[in-house]
């Protein structure tokens, strides 16, 4: 059991977790995730380590609550237990050890950006973040990403910092012609931009994927994904990947799959349905 010790709303969907996983946050490194288990009968969901005090003995996870299960899961509250925490699982970040990288974190995405930067930071890399939201509030992980280096924020609807998309902003900074390495992580066709945005510049792009995950090890084959026309498992070849290599057609046509039983079984929760049990 995994108690959680604390617990902080980020913005109007999304909540950070601090659990107790003592193993996990002395091995973790950028880029890889964990598989939590609530408990009996609940679904097994992917989440990225956000961060981690070693000392503590905790890792953040960053929950945005769109279904039953994540719903589930947020409910949660100081004190109480998670039953299963497993990893952590997945490839570590491919990090540079010189020069400049940006980093590009849309929505809840910026909180995998984090322990990505973090990393650079340690190797002596010079970071820039590109972070948006729709608005201020749904703007995450700034104050941590202003410790590791440069950033700018962007909203759609211009209540804070740079009016429009992340895009935008990483457009004049690619143009700038000092970036090594380029690291993506959000909505699909946020990632889609920026590999459209960097490939004609030969710039490298490393994407987090974030596709259909059970086991976490490969087994199930449910995360399949095509990177230069061949398919690999995200949850042991992943998650991370080439940008310039990934079919996000594929990616974004496997994402819709289950929606309609997301939505029915969102719907019975909302209904009452599912609140047998959750303890």
């Amino acid at each position: 059991m995994h108690k959680i010790v604390g617990k902080a709303h980020l913005s109007p969907n999304v909540t950070r977790l601090d659990v107790k996983a003592p193993r996990i946050a002395q091995i973790r490194q950028p880029g890889q995730f964990v598989i939590v288990h609530k408990g009996e009968h609940a679904e097994r969901i992917p989440l990225t380590i956000a961060d981690a005090d070693v000392a503590a003995g905790t890792i953040a996870l960053v929950i945005q609550a769109v279904g039953k299960s994540t719903q589930e899961l947020v409910a949660l509250e100081p004190g109480e237990c998670i039953a299963g925490i497993a990893g952590p699982l997945g490839k570590p970040t491919d990090m540079i050890s010189s020069g400049r990288a940006l980093c590009i974190g849309g929505g809840v995405g910026t909180a995998v950006v984090h322990p990505i930067a973090q990393g650079l930071h340690r190797q002596g890399v010079s970071v820039l973040s590109i972070i948006g939201g729709r608005s201020k509030e749904w703007v995450i992980f700034e104050s941590e990403l202003r410790r590791l280096g440069e950033v700018q924020v962007c909203t759609d609807d211009g209540s804070y910092g740079r009016h429009g998309f992340v895009t935008d902003a990483a457009k004049d900074a690619l143009a700038q012609g000092n970036v090594n390495v380029v690291y993506a992580v959000g909505p699909v066709p946020m990632m889609r931009a920026v590999v459209n945005l960097t490939k004609p510049l030969g710039v490298h792009t490393i994407v987090s994927l974030n596709p259909i995950m059970v086991d976490g090890t490969g087994m199930c084959g449910g995360c399949r994904v095509a990177v230069g026309g061949e398919t690999l498992f995200a949850c042991v070849d992943g998650p991370e990947f080439d940008g310039h290599l990934v079919d996000f057609d594929m990616l974004m046509d496997r994402l819709t799959t289950y929606r309609e039983f997301e939505k029915q079984a969102l719907h019975s929760c909302e209904s009452g349905a599912c609140k047998i049990g959750l303890k």
